[in-house]
């Protein structure tokens, strides 16, 4: 898994590649927490994702309750199996998620 990141402003766009799995998730959630703290508006592009599991997700709702507090987040250019895996669990009541076009 790869994780990069780009600020415009006063946005952040975190782009992750690969899967993010138990394997992953631990570095995943070290990255977001490191990264997170000064962030007002946060989007993670997923154009490079091809697989989330639960645990991947705890992260993602990390980072949502925390840009709740303070800001916004997107999660941009999921594909169609990332985006069922979080429709079933329902995050995708919880975030602003945009399906690959």
């Amino acid at each position: 898994m790869t994780i990069t990141n780009h600020v415009n402003g006063d946005i952040t766009t975190i782009a992750v590649e690969g899967r993010l799995n138990a394997q992953t998730t631990e570095q995943f959630g070290n990255e977001i927490k490191k990264l997170i703290g000064n962030i007002q508006n946060l989007v993670f592009d997923f154009d490079k994702v091809e697989y989330i599991s639960s645990t991947g997700m705890r992260v993602l709702l990390f980072a949502q309750k925390e840009m709740n507090k303070r800001g916004s987040m997107k999660i941009i250019n999921v594909n169609e199996e990332v985006y069922e895996a979080m429709n079933e669990v329902g995050f995708t009541g919880i975030s602003e998620i945009f399906m690959k076009e």
